[in-house]
């Protein structure tokens, strides 16, 4: 059974941005589709967050999970956990290194990644950053995910944060991201 997990950033629900958009295409390929409003998403908690989503979520060679900014560093602690190899991750606005902006997130990221383990348990990785997010989710982070599991590194121009209240990115369709979708 094809299924995909998508996993939001901090302070967005199961409506932000182009997540519901994603769940709805997603649905039209077959997919069961899973997206969790996770818990304290104001502030996320790697201590929360993962076992929540290693609780409820399915996880077979046929999972594809998507993470949005902070669901980022959320899936590659999920990667480093798993029992099984799947499909694909795709990690949109991701990082794995602590953010430029002040109490950006620190507590979703693990203080060091067991990179082997989590390649062990991906059969296809791409990374999806723009050369201008302006909460530093940019490009070098997406190299410095890349340098470290392979994979492919996708850099968007001019395109922020993909997603963002504050800086007026409203952002709710992505269509490119669904062709990268078996």
């Amino acid at each position: 059974m094809k299924n995909a997990i998508l996993l939001q950033g901090i302070g967005e629900t199961t409506k932000s941005f182009w997540l519901p958009y994603a769940k709805e295409e997603l649905e039209k390929k077959s997919y069961k589709v899973w997206l969790p409003q996770l818990p304290d998403n104001n502030d996320p908690d790697l201590k929360k967050s993962l076992p929540f989503v290693l609780k409820n979520g399915i996880f077979t060679k046929e999972t594809v999970i998507i993470g949005r900014s902070a669901g980022c560093p959320l899936t590659l602690s999920i990667l480093e956990n798993l029992k099984v190899q799947i499909k694909q991750a795709i990690l949109v606005a991701g990082f794995a290194t602590p953010l430029p902006v002040k109490g950006a997130a620190t507590k979703i990221l693990q203080k060091k990644y067991n990179w082997k383990k989590i390649g062990q348990h991906i059969k296809d990785i791409i990374f999806i950053n723009s050369d201008n997010d302006p909460w530093g989710c940019d490009d070098k982070q997406g190299r410095y995910m890349l340098d470290r599991l392979g994979g492919k590194l996708i850099i968007l121009c001019g395109e922020g944060h993909m997603g963002s209240d504050m800086f007026k990115q409203p952002y709710k369709k992505f269509p490119f991201l669904i062709k990268l979708i078996d």
